[in-house]
């Protein structure tokens, strides 16, 4: 039986995108899992064919920057040990050591060790992402090579999305093996009833305020807006109800009750910011999963394109108040005709079995 390492490196435990390869290769190989702990007491454990090893990080946000930046570097040094330490065949990459961004790839390349680079970001932008002006642009031009250098060290690469697999290997000329493994839904719902209502899941992002607008405009047409998962003074100016954080199976059927998910923000101030174009989130997934059509942002290039392709959805310009609105109220007309089409492809949008085979046959063989 192979022996793999996972390195979840500052996800959590639990975290759906990381744990799920961790449990799909589990059933055939023993799998040692790193991943970050808020609890400084939690032991590694073994459980069935798992070896959970848990790393201790905490910051205080008063804490000086020098002092935080010790304390990662303390974190990145107990990983790269975890890496040097552990056996394994194969060495899984769930995100890369910052102070030490190449050293896990070439120690396992030194020990013969297939590598496998799980990208869920765009990393050459992604990493310190707040910076701006000429720190931003020299930022990125180090990135490209650290990034470039780490997708060559690599065995196999898994993208996010194919839009970014493509931007990165048209980029970098590329040719090496990969899969696209979105962010799939971890379950499928079918929805009870239906409200004249748009969710907005998970966290508030900044930078929101077209869609702010719009909100405003649908709810003088009788329509509410509900925030699942917690409540924000982003929206304090915006009519709403909220939810507080609900397990994942109460958030999906929560969700199924609304008439559109909507899925348009900036993480940055910065709309060509491929972080957020290339991205397919979880809140997408697990929408059309929930028997929710979608209300994404004509910029998202891969959920834009699907939603188009499916017809599952509708595509707005945030920019464009007006036709938006008019956008989404042409599309409650036609609600049987999108919910007809949600119904035919949600399969797809779902961690089956198929998918975690493939997933599985991807990483061994």
């Amino acid at each position: 039986m192979k022996k793999v390492l996972i390195v979840g490196y500052y996800h959590p435990k639990n975290d759906k995108r990381v744990f799920r390869t961790v449990e799909a290769l589990s059933k055939v190989c023993n799998v040692s899992y790193q991943y970050i702990s808020d609890n400084e007491n939690e032991d590694i454990r073994v459980e069935n064919n798992i070896k959970f090893i848990p790393i201790f990080f905490r910051i205080n946000a008063q804490e000086n920057v020098l002092k935080k930046a010790l304390k990662r570097i303390k974190f990145d040094l107990k990983v790269l040990k975890v890496i040097e330490s552990e056996d394994y065949d194969i060495l899984y990459m769930h995100h890369f050591l910052p102070m030490f961004p190449l050293k896990p790839f070439k120690f396992a390349k030194s020990k013969k060790k297939m590598v496998v680079y799980d990208i869920h970001e765009y990393h050459p932008e992604n990493f310190l992402n707040s910076l701006g002006g000429l720190a931003k642009v020299l930022k990125e031009k180090i990135m490209w090579k650290i990034f470039e250098m780490q997708l060559k060290l690599a065995d196999k690469l898994i993208f996010v999305s194919k839009e970014m697999q493509e931007d990165v290997y048209e980029k970098l000329g590329l040719d090496k093996p990969y899969l696209v493994v979105p962010n799939y839904a971890s379950i499928s719902v079918e929805p009870k009833e239906k409200r004249k209502e748009i969710s907005f899941v998970g966290k508030v992002t900044r930078n929101i305020e077209k869609e702010k607008e719009i909100l405003k405009k649908l709810i003088e047409k009788e329509f509410t807006f509900k925030i699942i998962g917690m409540d924000s003074d982003v929206f304090k100016d915006v009519p709403h109800e909220y939810t507080f954080f609900l397990p994942y199976e109460d958030m999906m059927i929560e969700l199924s009750k609304s008439a559109f998910s909507l899925i348009s923000y900036n993480t940055v101030r910065n709309e060509n910011y491929k972080n957020d174009l290339f991205a397919l989130p979880n809140k997408y997934y697990d929408s059309i999963c929930a028997g929710t059509p979608v209300i994404v942002k004509n910029t998202f290039v891969s959920i834009a394109k699907e939603v188009e392709k499916y017809g599952i959805g509708v595509v707005i310009d945030p920019n464009d108040v007006e036709e938006s609105v008019k956008r989404i109220l042409n599309a409650y007309e036609r609600y049987s005709e999108i919910m007809e089409n949600v119904r035919k492809y949600k399969g797809n949008f779902v961690w089956d079995d198929r998918k975690k085979e493939e997933f599985v046959n991807f990483v061994l063989y």
